[in-house]
């Protein structure tokens, strides 16, 4: 009888070893780890960090053997992989990946995981792998917020990313050393009890959930709690991707639903690297092409924020007239990484992107919310276009009045992705510069080099727990 897809995805995970890894796989997981640290420790102070630390805390105590981040103290696999996530996804400058963020709820589960069984740096990054690559199978077999057809938007009424629950079980199962046969128990377990798609009703609700599009915190529990309910004998259904009238394509809700795409080529044809994004400011992605054209637009020209009479932004048409994104009423610190408006004004007030962006002094100045006012959002006469023949593409065009006149530049893609333009790939050095960006004043600057070093060569890290034990904050 041939493997179900839970089977063969299980397969696949148990029996990834760092050894066979393609060299460009090994180095990605190594910037994400890296990126998602750096992320975790600077939201400790945004109220979503605090918050989830504190939640955290609440369901798996203190004194176990997982670090939450920044805090320094311990908590069981569960309770500190709670806090890591929403802390990661605190401030929206975590990484971006298909079906959309997938950092935050893959990772903190396997940093839980890997502190708690004592596992090498080698042992995370196969881990890594696993939970991206069957990520992004996932969010390229299901419907997206960004689907199109002939040229025009064709978007799901249901969407979100509960699927990378697959990923988060697969990384987390491994370094817990299940078997193949407990995986696929433990990812079936995952499909039946994954949080539910609701990310379109927070798409169209002003303003919006501050747990956001998905509940990081909620969805590394439900993965941890999977592995465990399959390393205790618990039986999933294996049937629940291959059966599409009542599986799990049925009950996610998606309208579209290519399984093939979820094993072809499967551990010898690796593909999120080629679309792992990283984002070099603070808020939505989908503005961060606007925002390199703005602050490029301001510094070139020298343009001081009391001589712009107005702002327009040409971006993507599927997200300017949605409400969580146009909304203008900044009534807490959480509105403004969301508000495309008010990004820009940030920007334009030559800020360094960092965690700063997001400190209440700056998301509440006056200047800032006044300018914010003058910015406005029209779709890219080409957007829908473009991205129908390029997933990747991000056309978009900046034009600043000012002096009586205007300042415009136009970019297919943002920094921080691979593209046909080969500025946009964000370096090694440019991510450990973010890292360095992010934390600073958090930690010590040797402290800094230090876990920049140790992740970037994570191969040779003996005790990946020894680096997480490194991110505690060590200053007000």
């Amino acid at each position: 009888m041939s493997q179900t897809i839970i089977e063969r995805l299980a397969g696949f995970s148990a029996a990834t070893d760092v050894a066979r890894l393609p060299a460009e796989v090994i180095e990605e997981c190594k910037r994400d780890v890296l990126d998602t640290l750096g992320c975790a420790l600077a939201g400790i102070d945004h109220p979503k960090g605090r918050i989830g630390i504190e939640a955290g805390k609440r369901l798996g105590g203190t004194g176990g053997t997982a670090t939450i981040i920044g805090s320094g103290e311990k908590s069981t696999p569960h309770g500190a992989a709670f806090a890591n996530g929403e802390l990661a996804n605190a401030l929206d400058a975590d990484s971006v990946l298909l079906p959309g963020h997938v950092s935050p709820y893959v990772l903190p589960g396997a940093f839980a995981m890997a502190e708690a069984q004592q596992r090498s740096g080698r042992e995370l990054i196969a881990a890594v792998a696993v939970s991206h690559e069957i990520s992004y199978r996932l969010g390229a077999a299901m419907s997206g917020y960004r689907d199109t057809q002939d040229g025009k938007p064709s978007q799901s009424s249901v969407v979100g990313y509960s699927s990378t629950v697959f990923g988060a079980t697969a990384s987390a199962g491994k370094l817990r050393g299940l078997d193949a046969e407990k995986l696929a128990n433990a990812l079936g377990i995952a499909a039946a009890t994954a949080p539910v798609n609701s990310q379109r009703a927070w798409f169209m609700h002003a303003p919006t959930a501050t747990i956001k599009y998905q509940m990081a915190g909620a969805l590394t529990n439900a993965a941890l709690s999977a592995v465990d309910m399959g390393d205790l004998g618990h039986r999933g259904d294996l049937l629940l991707l291959d059966d599409e009238e009542h599986g799990y394509p049925r009950y996610v809700g998606t309208a579209r639903w290519s399984p093939e795409l979820l094993t072809a080529g499967l551990g010898e044809d690796w593909r999120f690297p080629a679309f792992q994004m990283y984002k070099p400011y603070p808020h939505c992605r989908v503005m961060h092409a606007p925002l390199d054209l703005l602050i490029d637009l301001v510094a070139r020209h020298d343009i001081k924020v009391e001589e712009i009479e107005g702002i327009t932004s040409y971006g993507e048409g599927w997200a300017y007239e949605l409400p969580c994104f146009t909304n203008r009423k900044i009534l807490l610190q959480h509105d403004a990484q969301l508000c495309f408006a008010h990004g820009l004004a940030v920007a334009a007030h030559r800020i360094p992107p960092g965690r700063q962006w997001q400190d209440e002094a700056v998301v509440f100045n006056p200047s800032v919310m006044a300018l914010m006012n003058k910015v406005q959002l029209k779709t890219h006469p080409t957007y829908f276009q473009s991205i129908s023949a390029d997933i990747l593409s991000r056309p978009s065009r900046v034009e600043i009045q000012a002096r009586g006149q205007t300042f415009a530049a136009e970019k297919g893609f943002p920094k921080g992705m691979r593209s046909s333009d080969p500025s946009t790939y964000m370096t090694n050095d440019e991510l450990a510069a973010k890292f360095r960006a992010f934390v600073d004043g958090l930690l010590p600057a040797a402290t800094i080099e230090q876990v920049i070093d140790s992740v970037l060569n994570l191969e040779r890290v003996e005790d990946f727990g020894a680096v997480m034990r490194l991110m505690v904050r060590t200053s007000a």
